[in-house]
C-alpha cells in the first residue's frame, strides 16, 4: 500500500529531530544494552556506554527511516528525558 493511502506523516526530518528517551543497562555477558521503548524493537548493544549510545542513535535513525518509508505509524516521544541509565 502506498503512503498516500495511509495516515499522513510529518517529514522524515521532523521525526529524526525528535529526542526519544533511551534506557541503558549492563549486559550480564559484559558491555551494555540500550533500547528506545517508544520505538518497538529498537535496541542494540555496545562494549562501552559511548559505543552503546552511538549504536542506539544509528538504530533509532534506521527504525524511523524504515517506518517512514513504509508509511507506518511513528510514535512521538513519551517524555523529554533523553537518557536513563539503570543502576549497575
Amino acid at each position: 500500500m502506498s503512503r498516500s493511502n495511509k495516515t499522513k506523516l510529518e517529514s522524515l526530518e521532523f521525526y529524526l529531530g525528535l529526542k526519544y528517551p533511551i534506557t541503558i543497562y549492563p549486559d550480564d555477558q559484559g558491555g551494555y544494552v540500550s533500547e528506545i521503548k517508544d520505538l518497538p524493537g529498537c535496541f542494540t548493544q555496545g562494549e562501552t556506554i559511548e559505543e552503546t549510545l552511538a549504536n542506539i542513535d544509528d538504530a533509532r535513525k534506521l527504525w524511523l527511516e524504515t517506518a517512514y518509508e513504509y508509511g507506518d505509524h511513528i510514535p512521538l516521544p513519551s517524555t523529554n528525558i533523553r537518557c536513563e541509565v539503570e543502576s549497575f
